[in-house]
Formats: structure tokens, C-alpha cells, sequence
């Protein structure tokens, strides 16, 4: 008896390094499956985007010129671009959700966040913690290329497009303006679209003053409407 009992010891003990060893696996399968979606790719070395060289080369100088700066840190910059666009029927349409994320992560290259509404609000059929919304924000290289790709790519095809509006600044230095559809960027496919809807985008600058923000953001090439004096006609005679 006393063998029997001794050999069921074994195999217990046998089975249960078996389980934890396969919980411990598993769990590291699970954590590098993690880090194999979070991994992002890294620029090739020695490459720089062209906006960022353009920066560096001629929107330094003449910004120092035209705003007289004595000291190279005040020279404004770029300091990250926000995209985002509010879905309300986020809480009820999960595919609709997955859909916007899905195109946020090609449009940017970087996972996006879903937004959720911070109080409850009967009128709107509201509550706190809902899904609301997606949203990004790019800096340094993934920034720097992605305004490449919205300034020479996206922006020229909207349909009648006349030019950014450039009146659309905080009063700090910050801009923002909207694209209405978001088929407008080359990466998405329009058969895969759910809904079209619009996005939100937002350039934050270290710039003081709007002024100083507008040149900055025109020398690296944003499309602003150009306004042209309004000519005044002489009145034909009766």
C-alpha cells in the first residue's frame, strides 16, 4: 500500500510541474505575441524625412529673419499633430468602431485610441465610460511624414478644394481645421469603408503668437487660402 501511495505522489507531483511549466509557456507566448503587435518599425538609418530636412534648412532661417529671433530656442516648431473624430453610434455599432480604428492605424502608423465620454448626459442617451470616439496623436518621425503625406497627398484631392482656412487658430499658437471625408487619404480602400465621416486635426506649435504659428506652418508647405483684395469696381454709367 505504502508503494501504491507513493508512486500516486510522483505522478501528482509530475503532472503539476508539467501544468506550470505549460502556464509558463503560454504565458510568454501571450507576451511576445504583445510585443510582436506593439512593435513599430523603425526609420532606416540615415534617413530623415523631407519636411523635418526642410525645417532644419531654410524654415529656421527665415523664420530668424522675419521675426527677428536673438536666441535659436525661440524659433517656434512643431510639437504634435492630433487627429480625431467622434462616432455616436460607437456604443451600439462595435464593427463601426473597429472599422475607424482600423483606419486610423493605416492613415497614422501607430495604434489609435478610443475615446470615452467622461460624464453621463441623459439628453444624448449618455453615460460615463462610453465608447465615443477614436484618436491619434503623431510625433517625430511618424508626424513629420504623415504631414507629408496630408499637405502633398490627401489635401489636393478634395473635391473643390480652394485652400485651408486660415483663420482657424487658438489665439496660442495652435491650429485646427477639418477633412470631411476620410477617403481622402490614398491608404484607405473605399470598398472596405463603413460609414464615411469626417476628422479633426490639430497642429500644436511651440509658436507665441497665431502670426508666427501661420509662417511656420506655410513654409512647410500648408495649403492656406490665399486671400486676394477684393478689386473696386467702378460704376457703369446710366
Amino acid at each position: 500500500m505504502a508503494k501504491k501511495e507513493d508512486k500516486q505522489k510522483g505522478q501528482d507531483t509530475g503532472k503539476g510541474k508539467k501544468s506550470a511549466d505549460a502556464k509558463k509557456s503560454g504565458g510568454g507566448n501571450k507576451k511576445a505575441k504583445k510585443g510582436a503587435e506593439q512593435k513599430v518599425e523603425a526609420p532606416p538609418k540615415g534617413y530623415e524625412p523631407v519636411l523635418l530636412k526642410l525645417h532644419k534648412e531654410k524654415v529656421i532661417t527665415q523664420l530668424t529673419k522675419r521675426f527677428d529671433y536673438q536666441n535659436p530656442m525661440e524659433v517656434p516648431k512643431l510639437i504634435k499633430v492630433v487627429m480625431n473624430v467622434g462616432i455616436g453610434d460607437a456604443h451600439n455599432d462595435q464593427k463601426l468602431l473597429e472599422s475607424v480604428v482600423e483606419e486610423f492605424r493605416t492613415v497614422a502608423g501607430q495604434q489609435p485610441v478610443i475615446t470615452r465620454a467622461r460624464k453621463s448626459i441623459s439628453n444624448f442617451k449618455l453615460r460615463e465610460g462610453m465608447q465615443v470616439g477614436v484618436a491619434v496623436t503623431l510625433r517625430g518621425f511618424q508626424m513629420w511624414e504623415f504631414l507629408d503625406k496630408l499637405f502633398n497627398l490627401a489635401i489636393p484631392r478634395v473635391r473643390d478644394f480652394r485652400g485651408l482656412p486660415d483663420r482657424s487658430f487658438d489665439g496660442r499658437g495652435n491650429y485646427s481645421f477639418g477633412i470631411k471625408e476620410q477617403i481622402v487619404f490614398p491608404e484607405i480602400d473605399y470598398d472596405k469603408v463603413e460609414k464615411i465621416h469626417g476628422i479633426d486635426v490639430t497642429f500644436v506649435t511651440s509658436a507665441n503668437t497665431d502670426e508666427e504659428a501661420r509662417e511656420l506652418l506655410s513654409l512647410l508647405g500648408c495649403p492656406f487660402r490665399k486671400r486676394t483684395p477684393v478689386a473696386e469696381t467702378e460704376s457703369a454709367p446710366a
